[in-house]
C-alpha cells in the first residue's frame, strides 16, 4: 500500500550529540515531508482518467506519469542518501523539498502530456533527494524508545499518505477547484513545500563523520539501463513491439551488466561501489530481492488499472471511486499494526499465509469482474479489497525486516539501499507489465465501454494474481528451510 523505503543512509554513523533533547518539532517536518512523497505515488492514480481526458493521453503515456515517478525515485535513492550524508542531511532536505516544489508546480500547470511526464520525472529525482533524508535524520537524533515512538509516528503516516491519496485526491479533482481539476492534486504540494523549506530550521544538521565517495559512473549505468528496460515495456500498448524495442532491451542488458562489472571493479580494488555484489550473490538475500521485486510489482499497478475500471469503464467520479478504495487502505493500515506481532509469533509462515491469501484475493477480485461484466456494481468489490488490503499488510510491513535480516550487519545498510531501489523499479515494472496486458485486451474487445474495461481489467490483474501466487511459493519454500513451517 505504501513505500516503506528504508535507505543505505539509515544505518550511518552520525556526529550528532546523544544527550540532546529529540527534536520532535522538526520530527513533524520530516513526517510531512514522508507524507507528500507517498502521496504523491498514490493521489495520480485517482487523477488519472482525468489527465487523459484534458491530455488526450494514451495509456503508455498514462504508464509513464506513473512509473516514471517511481523509477526516477528508485533509482536515486542509495544516491539520495549518499549525498546526505556528504553534505549533510538538513541540506539535502531543503534541496529535495524544493525541487519537489518546483517540479509539483510544473505538474500542475503542464500544458501537454510530454510536460507532465517530464515533471513527474524531475518529481521522482527530487523525492530521491528528499526521502532518505527523512529516514537518516530520525534515525540519528531519536534513540531508545524516543526512536520508537518516531519511527511509529513515520510508519503511520505513510500508511495515512495512501489513504490521503484516494480520498483528499478524488475530492480535490472532482471539486474543481478554481477550474484547474487534476491539477490541484499536485499544486496543492506547492504551499506545504514552502512551509516545509521555512520550517527545515528545526531539523537538526547531521552528516557521517566517514564521508565516503558517490559512485556517480555506478549511478548513471543502473539509471540508463532501467530506463531502457522500462521505456519499451512501457511504450508497447501504444506502439507495440518495434525494432528500436528489441534494441533497447538489449541495451539494458549490456548497460545493466556493465554496472555489475563496474562495481565488482570498485569492490576489488577498496572502493565502495553503489552495490555490493556480493550481496547478490547470497541466495536468501537474492530470493528476499526477488520477492519485493515481485511483491511491489502489484500495488501501484493495481491503483491503475483500479482507476480505470472504476472511473473510465463505469463512471464512477474520482471521489467515489477514491471513497471504494478507503475500506482497503483502512484495512491495510490496522492490519500494518498487527503483522510484527504475527511474525514475532509465527515467524516467515505468517508472512507466507499473507501471500497466499493476497494471491486468493486478486483471484476472487478478477472471478467477480469477469463474471459480472458490463453488469459488475463497483461497490460490490468492497469485501475483495479490503482482503487485498489487509493481505498487503501482512506481506509488505514484515517483508523488508525479514529480507534485511538475511545479511550481517555490516552489510545492513547496503542491503537496505538494494531493498529500497526494489520496491519502486518493482512498482514502475508492474506498471510497464499490467499496462500491457491491460492495452491489449482493451484493444480486442469492441463491445461497450464497461465490458471492454472489466475485459481489460481481468487481463491485467492476472499479472498481479500470478505474482502474488509466485511470491507464496518463494516465501513458503523460505519457511520450510527455517523448519518452521507446520
Amino acid at each position: 500500500m505504501h513505500s516503506d523505503a528504508c535507505t543505505a543512509d539509515t544505518l550511518s554513523p552520525t556526529s550528532a550529540d546523544p544527550a540532546r533533547r529529540p527534536p520532535w518539532l522538526g520530527l513533524s517536518i520530516l513526517l510531512l515531508a514522508g507524507f507528500v512523497t507517498i502521496f504523491d505515488l498514490f493521489v495520480v492514480n485517482v487523477a488519472i482518467p482525468s489527465m487523459q481526458a484534458e491530455l488526450g493521453a494514451s495509456l503508455s503515456q498514462i504508464g509513464f506519469i506513473v512509473a516514471g515517478y517511481e523509477l526516477a525515485f528508485g533509482v536515486l535513492l542509495v544516491a539520495g542518501g549518499r549525498l546526505g550524508d556528504l553534505f549533510g542531511r538538513r541540506r539535502l532536505f531543503i534541496i529535495g523539498m524544493a525541487g519537489f516544489t518546483a517540479a509539483s508546480l510544473l505538474c500542475g500547470i503542464a500544458s501537454t502530456v510530454e510536460i507532465l511526464i517530464g515533471a513527474r520525472v524531475l518529481q521522482g529525482l527530487a523525492a530521491a533527494l528528499l526521502f532518505p533524508q527523512v529516514y537518516a535524520s530520525i534515525r540519528v537524533n531519536f534513540s531508545g524508545d524516543d526512536s520508537r515512538r518516531a519511527f511509529g509516528f513515520l510508519g503511520m503516516t505513510l500508511g495515512l499518505a495512501a489513504i490521503a491519496g484516494q480520498i483528499i485526491g478524488g475530492f480535490l479533482v472532482e471539486a474543481d477547484i478554481f477550474d484547474l481539476g487534476w491539477r490541484t492534486i499536485f499544486l496543492i504540494n506547492v504551499p506545504v513545500g514552502v512551509f516545509a523549506i521555512l520550517m527545515a530550521r528545526f531539523i537538526p544538521e547531521t552528516r557521517s563523520p566517514e564521508r565516503p565517495a558517490l559512485d556517480w559512473p555506478g549511478v548513471a549505468l543502473v539509471s540508463l539501463g532501467l530506463t531502457a528496460l522500462l521505456v519499451p515495456l512501457v511504450e508497447a500498448p501504444s506502439r507495440g513491439w518495434q525494432l528500436w524495442s528489441f534494441l533497447s532491451l538489449v541495451g539494458a542488458a549490456l548497460l545493466l551488466a556493465a554496472f555489475y562489472r563496474h562495481q565488482e571493479r570498485r569492490r576489488k580494488t577498496g572502493q565502495q561501489p553503489l552495490v555490493d555484489m556480493a550481496l547478490m550473490r547470497q541466495p536468501r538475500f537474492a530470493q528476499g530481492g526477488l520477492l519485493v521485486l515481485l511483491i511491489y510489482s502489484t500495488a501501484s499497478s493495481f491503483f491503475l488499472c483500479f482507476a480505470l475500471l472504476a472511473q473510465t469503464g463505469f463512471g464512477l467520479s474520482p471521489f467515489q471511486a477514491g471513497s471504494v478504495f478507503v475500506p482497503c487502505s483502512i484495512a491495510f493500515v490496522i492490519l500494518s499494526l498487527s503483522a510484527p506481532r504475527l511474525v514475532a509469533r509465527f515467524g516467515t509462515p505468517a508472512i507466507a499465509t499473507g501471500a497466499v491469501v493476497y494471491a486468493v484475493s486478486f483471484t476472487v477480485l478478477i472471478g467477480q469482474v469477469w463474471v459480472a461484466g458490463a453488469d459488475l456494481v463497483v461497490a460490490h468489490l468492497v469485501p475483495a479489497l479490503i482482503v487485498v488490503g489487509g493481505a498487503q499488510a501482512m506481506i509488505m510491513t514484515p517483508l523488508l525486516n525479514l529480507v534485511l535480516g538475511f545479511v550481517e550487519e555490516r552489510q545492513a545498510g547496503m542491503a537496505s539501499g538494494v531493498v529500497s531501489t526494489l520496491q519502486q523499479v518493482g512498482a514502475a515494472l508492474g506498471v510497464a507489465v499490467v499496462g500491457i496486458l491491460f492495452g491489449a485486451a482493451l484493444g480486442a474487445h469492441s463491445e461497450g465501454q464497461a465490458a471492454r474495461y472489466a475485459s481489460a481489467f481481468v487481463a491485467g490483474m492476472s499479472y498481479n494474481a500470478a505474482a502474488a501466487a509466485m511470491a507464496a511459493l518463494l516465501l513458503a519454500r523460505l519457511a520450510a528451510r527455517e523448519g518452521r513451517m507446520p
